[in-house]
């Protein structure tokens, strides 16, 4: 019969493990972690891990909803994944919480679109090429229109343990074209123009 003990050995050897395969695709991690007061587990916010060291800019990742290899938020490409925004502005976390600067903006944008889909993703199959859309009268994010993607890549063919989703925010103009035409074209688009994997809306529409 498990234990506590061993099933807290388990949790760690897992973290330890996901923490390396992240590394592989987002760079090294840095050595802040914005932790928060009340755990997700139990209600609170997600805490939030940082990675500038991989493509330019910062990743922001989570790290609390794939609790094992098998348990956790799943969908049609990874039996288990985590998270992950993009912004193209360096980390600076002693602006993190000051909205007035460009990386504190981004910042609370991120983490307020994470917490929701971590949430959501509870509940519901979040795939790659699928898009989402805040309702209009939710605080902080009404309207927003996002899409998925498998970060930094993803086999349609076969299922993988462990995966990162990317949630990258677009314009509505970009939400109805994949709507209509497909999430996988627009992806296209956004990484012909530069602007892929990245949330910043500092930028033309692709359609």
């Amino acid at each position: 019969m498990a234990t506590n003990e061993d099933d807290q050995d388990g949790f760690n050897q897992w973290h330890e493990t996901k923490s390396h395969l992240m590394e592989e695709r987002l760079g090294k991690e840095h050595d802040m972690v914005m932790h928060t007061i009340i755990p997700y587990s139990i209600g609170g916010g997600l805490d939030l891990y940082y990675y500038p060291n991989g493509i330019p800019g910062t990743a922001i990742a989570t790290k609390e909803i794939s609790l094992s290899p098998t348990e956790g938020s799943s969908n049609r490409v990874f039996r288990t994944y985590e998270l992950v925004m993009f912004t193209k502005h360096k980390i600076d976390l002693d602006s993190a919480k000051n909205e007035s600067t460009k990386f504190g903006k981004a910042h609370a944008n991120m983490n307020s679109i994470l917490n929701l889909i971590a949430r959501y993703s509870e509940q519901a199959s979040l795939n790659p090429n699928e898009t989402c859309e805040f309702p209009k009268e939710m605080k902080s994010v009404g309207g927003k229109c996002l899409i998925f993607d498998g970060y930094p890549s993803y086999r349609d063919d076969d299922i993988e343990e462990f995966g990162l989703l990317a949630i990258i925010e677009v314009f509505r103009s970009e939400m109805e074209f994949a709507r209509k035409s497909s999430g996988a074209k627009l992806i296209e688009l956004i990484k012909k123009k530069g602007h892929y994997p990245y949330s910043d809306l500092d930028r033309k529409p692709v359609v």
